[in-house]
């Protein structure tokens, strides 16, 4: 089988194409044939080198995948072969909440979802919903969680309150979706004013230009009356924006502390001295998390929202494409 590994921390050239003979399973363990992988941030930042977490040198990149089972060991109780299944982020945080124990990931610690095939405890893994294609389902273990966990953290949302995202990258869109499933209205904030009916077309209910109102904080409060939740994903440069765009009790979820340069977040204490907004951070979710999100996406029959398809020869050019940052969801490379 082909598979790609991670040797050294050199960037797109660090990933090593392998032959490698095909996994067969432990008794608690499921080989699935990989059918599409999808990148997010911390797949770049681990490529660079200045990922929090060391990855195992050699190890096989990507947390999200999706693919079907076709070998299971002699003790496997949640899954039969032909089961469409993805994988869960912190593959062994199951529930509640997470500790040092826990802490391993698929493509850092973990061997991850970037081969032909993969193999995984059948404890890491849950199944697909029906209606979505392997690139669809390949998108969720990341970016899906963690914009779900921001949106339905309990006591932060009612319907009919006012949810703001920033970008289109993966986490925002997602959160767009999700806000939307709530019941929520949502504001979107873009540097491209050629995406606004894109984003509309999601749901948004107002998108602002931060090209044509760089100051776009006080705009939104003035049209919204203030946001009740901010998905902040901008980092340094969006969140004196957030805090002023939120309204007194409002909430900010804190995804993104630092930029490409390596800049850090600042508090403005003259504008959070004003307010009694809620600052939080969250970093993806546990395997319960995934199941409760993959339920709502079956339920409403949400579908994730695709940028660009790479060959799996190509997944150099796809981490490279997601890189320059100016994507409009997810970037896929498939496995067929």
């Amino acid at each position: 089988m082909r598979s790609y590994r991670l040797e050294g921390s050199g960037g797109a050239d660090s990933l090593a194409m392998r032959d490698e003979a095909r996994p067969e399973p432990k008794p608690h363990e499921i080989v699935i044939r990989v059918r599409a992988t999808s990148l997010n941030r911390r797949d770049t930042m681990i490529l660079g080198g200045t990922y929090p977490l060391t990855p195992r040198q050699g190890v096989v990149p990507l947390s999200d995948g999706a693919g079907e089972v076709v070998a299971i060991g002699d003790q496997v109780t949640r899954f039969a072969v032909g089961d469409r299944v993805t994988g869960s982020y912190f593959a062994r945080w199951i529930d509640g909440r997470i500790n040092a124990g826990l802490i391993d990931q698929l493509g850092c610690t973990l061997d991850g979802m970037l081969a032909e095939y993969a193999v995984l405890d059948e404890q890491w893994a849950v199944r697909l919903p029906d209606h979505l294609s392997w690139h669809e389902g390949a998108t969720l273990t990341c970016a899906g969680v963690t914009a779900w966990n921001a949106v339905t953290s309990p006591g932060i949302l009612k319907p009919g309150q006012w949810v703001l995202v920033i970008g289109s990258g993966g986490v925002a869109l997602f959160a767009l979706q999700f806000a939307k499933l709530a019941g929520c209205r949502v504001v979107t904030v873009t540097s491209r004013a050629e995406k606004a009916d894109r984003l509309r077309a999601l749901g948004a209910d107002l998108v602002v230009s931060s090209t044509d109102t760089a100051e776009w904080g006080g705009w939104v409060r003035e049209q919204t009356g203030g946001i009740d939740l901010v998905v902040e994903t901008g980092g340094p440069a969006t969140f004196a924006q957030s805090l002023i765009a939120s309204t007194l009790y409002g909430h900010i979820v804190l995804l993104t502390l630092q930029d490409a340069k390596g800049r850090s977040i600042e508090m403005p204490a003259a504008l959070y001295q004003r307010s009694l907004v809620t600052i939080s951070r969250l970093f993806v979710g546990s395997r319960t998390n995934l199941e409760a999100m993959l339920r709502a996406v079956s339920q409403h029959r949400l579908k994730p929202v695709i940028d660009k398809v790479f060959p799996f020869p190509e997944a150099g050019d796809a981490y490279r494409y997601f890189q320059q940052g100016d994507v409009f969801g997810k970037v896929v490379i498939d496995g067929a």
